[in-house]
């Protein structure tokens, strides 16, 4: 403990470190005003207060409640996570963004600018479907038509606005502008949950406050195990050459390739909750489907659900590794470097050793990542409340983790640079792979 307050007193000490820190804070709770307010033309009074599920239910969690509330960030940063999601295949599948990727800062900046237009024609595109579905007909009193435009407008600039907000925190804050967005939005759903599931527990007669103590236990459990997951690399050795430059000899030491367990980050839940939710979307349009094979795939606590849900993240896993990780340019840097794998010839076998290890070790990631996707549906079907039971896995607690991981790396390298002690007593805290917008212009990521 007395480590803990040495190390907090030794961060408002570093001047840089206490402003950006101070500023991140202001633009995190400018954010949540803006939250709150709502659209023109719109009644609050008459929106009507229903939990979302799904991917909407996704959707809200992501932007803090505000897409529930009609808000004029409702939208949030998702616009630009599809956008920075579009660029990011573009640059594997388009040479011409391939060439940009290989440019450097200029080459960084026309991407940047693309994703930006993107993702005002993805914001338009969605604030039309969102005022015309999400938003009550007797919620609105304006005339309809006037709303609809101004609600196009009124949304895509409040997404600009944040993303906006995510870039400023990037530049004169901690970094990961996007992902503390992202993070604040989940985190503000907590305290409603935790009210929800004490009432619930205490209402009851079935443990009391046994009961809560054990989620409580069993949710650090899951904490912990997240944090094994997202932490987890494969050590590959690294021996570069001894080469003179200048008057100095460098290389000549070994280092290591760190290959996450978890290189996906994520994405995977996000593309199986996308299709997860097309049953549930048809049943909507489509009312006679009610009773069909589709309804077994509306309940999310349900075994043909969960079992669905868990192989289609276990085959995004390996599909976003496979066109995210290159092993072949891995093994060309390596070798323009004059490193090798020691016992592995530099070329074709590195590449295929490399995508080798990949392969093994996405398998068991893949695993790990289903069944903390799955878990919030065991919580559920053991008596968690809903809003709860989100918090003991899935993309919350990925990004939770995964956030919080990148940001105490950003303060401990603050630390360490200026010669204090860093945030762990032994080892260093390092972050993970995220949502594309987690990088970048806006700060690992969905």
């Amino acid at each position: 403990m007395k480590k803990l307050f040495t190390t907090l007193s030794n961060i408002w000490k570093i001047e840089e470190l206490k402003k950006r820190i101070l500023f991140t804070l202001s633009i995190l709770i400018i954010y949540r005003v803006v939250c709150q307010v709502v659209l023109p033309g719109v009644d609050p009074n008459q929106l009507a207060h229903t939990e979302k599920s799904g991917l909407l239910g996704l959707l809200d969690m992501f932007a803090g409640g505000a897409f529930s509330k009609a808000s004029i960030v409702a939208l949030g940063v998702m616009p630009y996570i599809s956008a920075s999601i579009v660029v990011q295949l573009l640059g594997i599948a388009v040479p011409s963004f391939q060439k940009m990727q290989k440019e450097g800062e200029s080459g960084r900046k026309k991407l940047t600018q693309y994703t930006r237009y993107l993702t005002v024609a993805i914001t338009i595109v969605q604030a039309i479907g969102y005022v015309k579905t999400q938003v009550p007909q007797n919620a609105i009193v304006i005339d309809h038509a006037t709303f609809y435009i101004i609600s196009a407008f009124v949304l895509t600039a409040g997404t600009l606005f944040v993303m906006w907000l995510g870039e400023k925190i990037t530049d004169k804050g901690i970094g990961n502008g996007t992902s503390l967005i992202i993070m604040v939005g989940i985190i503000a759903r907590l305290p409603l949950a935790i009210q929800q599931e004490v009432n619930s527990v205490f209402a009851g007669n079935d443990g009391g406050l046994i009961r809560l103590v054990l989620e409580i236990v069993a949710l650090y459990a899951v904490i912990m195990f997240t944090i094994l997951i997202v932490q987890g690399v494969r050590k590959v050795p690294v021996q570069y050459a001894k080469r003179v430059v200048g008057n100095r000899q460098v290389g000549g030491v070994r280092q290591y390739i760190p290959l996450k367990v978890n290189a996906a980050g994520v994405m995977p839940i996000i593309f199986a909750q996308a299709l997860m939710f097309v049953p549930s979307a048809l049943i909507g349009v489509f009312p006679k489907l009610q009773d069909s094979w589709l309804h077994q795939y509306v309940d999310i606590t349900s075994l043909t659900y969960n079992l669905t849900f868990a192989f289609l993240i276990i085959a995004f896993t390996f599909f976003y590794t496979a066109i995210t990780v290159n092993p072949m340019q891995m093994s060309d840097d390596m070798k323009k470097n004059g490193g090798f794998i020691p016992g592995i010839k530099p070329g074709l076998a590195t590449s295929n050793f490399i995508d080798e290890v990949i392969s093994k070790i996405t398998f068991p990631g893949a695993l790990f990542l289903a069944i903390i996707a799955i878990l919030p549906s065991l919580a559920i079907k053991v008596g968690v409340q809903q809003e709860f039971a989100h918090f003991f896995g899935g993309t919350s607690l990925l990004i939770l983790v995964g956030v919080v991981l990148d940001t105490l790396q950003q303060i401990e390298s603050y630390l360490l640079m200026r010669h204090y002690d860093g945030l762990m007593k032994t080892g260093r805290v390092t972050g993970r792979a995220g949502i594309p917008a987690a990088t970048g212009t806006t700060g690992a990521a969905l």
